[in-house]
């Protein structure tokens, strides 16, 4: 079961978080399991596969967005990477980011076990 504790433990900025959703809990851990099915994951691999990088681009800038506001620190901050450097359309191997997103994505996944 999802719980604030264990986002803490993960690395989230929970009081962050919470102050943003007003101190409700509940609320806060909705938008939290509602990050878990976001499109944009896919979008975001499937999309380097193919080397558009902007829809690679767009994909990561919305998965930075949501990642923020819950302050969900550990995926946030590569996604972020990925996104300044999509922005800039830098020439480069992006397995390495990518691959740090899912691994981070599978340890969040994890926390609703």
């Amino acid at each position: 079961m999802l719980t604030v504790e264990k986002l803490k433990a993960y690395g989230a900025n929970t009081e962050e978080a919470l102050s943003r959703c007003f101190g409700k809990e509940a609320f806060y851990l909705q938008l939290v399991k509602m990050a878990y099915g976001d499109q944009n994951y896919a979008k975001l691999e499937e999309s380097l596969k193919a080397k558009d990088l902007d829809a690679a681009f767009e994909a990561a800038h919305a998965l930075k967005g949501v990642l923020g506001n819950l302050s969900l620190t550990p995926l946030y901050n590569p996604v972020s990477e990925i996104t300044e450097l999509l922005r800039a359309k830098t020439d480069m191997d992006y397995t390495p980011l990518l691959n740090e997103i899912l691994e981070q994505k599978k340890k969040f996944e994890a926390l609703a076990e």
